[in-house]
């Protein structure tokens, strides 16, 4: 597919001609059906930077796995923390730790050698002892027998040095901090790795470095790629998280809860942390970003090392992944699911959270599936400590489904039974199979870059805080959406299922030198409410695609994959007619009967995206040209799923 010049429309396969004859029947104030009939999915998988995309291997076992809420009783009546003690890397940093044991009623650490849970946190683990997520012990996997070790990361709460996120001297310190870890008096030997967001980081990247000790993990909400998941998707700099992030492991590790054990300590690291985060790290690498530096901007080496994603090839200890469809790794959770099932025991569960809540498992138990503390408990029971408790049976992969308000179970992700569907974009805004004919007119939007300020996007990249706020457009897209181009199907005369990656082809002209894409996914209702499923967003002069890697479903590219570097930008100009191949993020969701289906077309998606300075200045003041003619056929490629899958 080219991204330069008009093609010809699809030819149409054997999987995309029955979806034809069984899609939408599109028509002035028609109803419409849709192709839900049963089918066997050919998906390719997605690449990385260093592998191609290649033929999944689609697990169909474990089909009949259910939900079992496995809460035994407790071992140990309390629990008693050790904190600040330290351990030296080989570069003469210390690294602060607190270690929790199992204790008896009197709060005296039971005797004896336990296996141990560790976490490594940036957000200091004296903050954490009240705000568990934030990298706390976890007293309820310390009275089912297990020793909980907690560090802080370099230049982290009461550690000693730099934190750069991820950085060559960090990920040098996970291998040594396992060791110190297993070889502890109250230590059997066996470690478990455990933790919520940047915790999860850790945790996958310490899998990846192989230590015999280390028997499995639990990482909840884990980022994938750090370019393309978050900090620059589609080429345009995320100001609504990531100054939050940088802001929130400076200004924690600042608060010292144990600057009375030894003051002068306490105030050396913390300058440290203070003068790393303002003159070396954190406030300079987002003022690079903002300022378009090639070395932070276009993708490199600086995200190849801090992408779990790029490691996860080395992981070989089973892994259960909890995420959410509107979190902040929205994509990044399946890919790395993706990446280990095949080769570990690996597990999946997704529900309706953003980052926040589903640190937390909101709403849990619900549906069968029980609270993440038991679910972590039986997986560590099972592969740290080798009991039989039933982790190996639980489902494969569970997710959330928008539209029914249930949690489902299947065997695989992507779905096993999902058909690639292409519906087009037309010139009178409806949505359907039907191919364009040659004289539909194109239609125009205005660019302006802060479109998406009061959506369920800037709840998502605010990691839900946003959305705390009662505003119905922080769940609603109805509002964000007035000066997009909305393209929808007629009213649905049956449900219609999809289940996972979505692609946007989109043919667009610009008055200014580039242009920003963004494409909003909706489930309309009775009323027009537009219930925000799912987004993606794409810069114009970084439309290269990699089709090595991208991932196609019976044959039709379903996810593409930008190269994001400099070597690949491709020029826009004005009036140029480019196609843009949007990448938009996983969602599970059932459009129900009598609503419809929306594709917005819009210019841009503060505070998600905002393009780094130089690239603003080339787009703004445009008039964006969306076209759905013959030539050049704008379209999406939706996962479809039977509904007999539904289970």
């Amino acid at each position: 597919m080219t991204n330069n010049s008009p093609v010809k429309p699809y030819l149409l396969g054997g999987a995309a001609a029955a979806a034809l004859v069984l899609a939408f029947v599109a028509g002035c104030g028609s109803s419409s059906s849709v192709g839900n009939e049963a089918g066997s999915a050919q998906w390719t998988t997605l690449g990385t930077r260093s592998t191609a995309s290649s033929t999944d291997n689609v697990i169909t076992s474990n089909a009949d796995a259910h939900w079992v809420d496995y809460n035994p009783d407790v071992l140990y009546p309390g629990t008693v923390t050790d904190n600040n003690q330290f351990i030296t890397m080989a570069d003469g940093v210390k690294l602060a730790v607190s270690v929790t044991l199992p204790a008896d009623a009197s709060g005296k650490a039971i005797p004896g050698k336990f296996p141990v849970i560790l976490t490594q946190t940036g957000y200091n683990k004296d903050i954490g002892a009240f705000v568990p997520a934030l990298g706390g012990a976890n007293p309820y996997l310390v009275q089912h027998g297990y020793a909980h070790v907690v560090v802080d990361e370099r230049g982290t709460g009461r550690s000693e040095g730099e934190w750069t996120a991820f950085g060559t001297a960090e990920q040098a310190d996970y291998y040594p901090i396992v060791d110190w870890t297993s070889k502890q008096s109250f230590s059997d030997g066996r470690v478990g790795l455990y933790g919520a967001s940047l915790l999860a980081i850790t945790a996958v990247l310490t899998a990846a470095q192989q230590h015999p000790s280390v028997k499995a993990m639990f990482p909840i909400v884990p980022m994938s790629d750090g370019y393309r998941d978050i900090v620059f998707s589609g080429g345009q700099v995320n100001i609504g998280f990531i100054p939050l992030w940088l802001a929130l492991v400076t200004g924690l590790s600042v608060l010292d809860l144990s600057f009375y054990q030894d003051p002068a300590e306490a105030l050396q690291a913390e300058l440290e942390h203070v003068l790393g985060a303002v003159t070396n790290f954190q406030v300079p690498t987002l003022l690079r970003a903002v300022a378009g530096d090639p070395n932070t901007v276009y993708d490199g080496d600086f995200w190849s090392q801090r992408s779990p994603i790029e490691q996860a090839g080395k992981i070989k200890i089973p892994t259960f992944i909890v995420g959410g469809l509107h979190d902040i790794f929205q994509r990044g959770e399946p890919m790395l699911y993706e990446q280990l099932k095949t080769r570990v025991p690996t597990k999946m569960l997704l529900g309706p959270w953003t980052h926040v809540q589903a640190a937390l498992g909101q709403g849990l138990p619900a549906d069968g599936v029980p609270v993440l503390d038991h679910i972590a408990l039986q997986w560590f029971d099972q592969y740290e400590k080798g009991m039989s408790v039933g982790a190996d049976k639980l489902p494969n992969v569970t997710q959330y489904l928008y539209g029914q308000g249930h949690f489902v179970s299947t065997t695989d992700w992507p779905h096993p039974q999902a058909s690639a569907q292409r519906l087009y974009l037309h010139a009178d805004k409806s949505l359907s199979a039907s191919l364009p004919v040659t004289d539909e007119a194109p239609l125009k939007i205005v660019q302006e870059p802060l479109e998406g300020i009061c959506s369920e996007s800037t709840s998502q990249w605010t990691a839900g805080l946003l959305g705390l706020v009662p505003l119905p457009c922080f769940s609603y897209d109805s509002a964000d959406e007035g000066l997009a181009v909305k393209y929808e199907t007629p009213v649905l005369t049956q449900d219609f299922y999809i289940n996972g990656p979505i692609q946007a082809d989109v043919w667009i002209s610009t008055t200014a030198a580039d242009a920003g894409v963004v494409v909003r996914v909706d489930d309309v209702d009775e009323n027009g409410k537009a219930f925000a499923l799912t987004n993606g967003i794409q810069t114009a002069s970084f439309r290269a695609v990699d089709t090595s890697k991208s991932r196609t479903l019976d044959g039709q590219p379903i996810q593409p994959w930008h190269s994001f570097t400099q070597a690949a930008l491709l020029p826009v100009g004005a009036g140029n007619i480019v196609e843009l191949n949007v990448e938009v993020f996983p969602t599970s969701a059932v459009i129900q009967t009598g609503h419809k289906l929306r594709i917005a077309v819009g210019a841009s998606d503060f505070p998600h995206g905002l393009p780094p300075i130089p690239d603003l200045l080339q787009s703004l003041l445009g008039v964006l040209t969306i076209y759905s003619d013959a030539a050049r056929p704008s379209s999406v490629v939706l996962p479809v799923v039977p509904l007999s899958a539904i289970q």
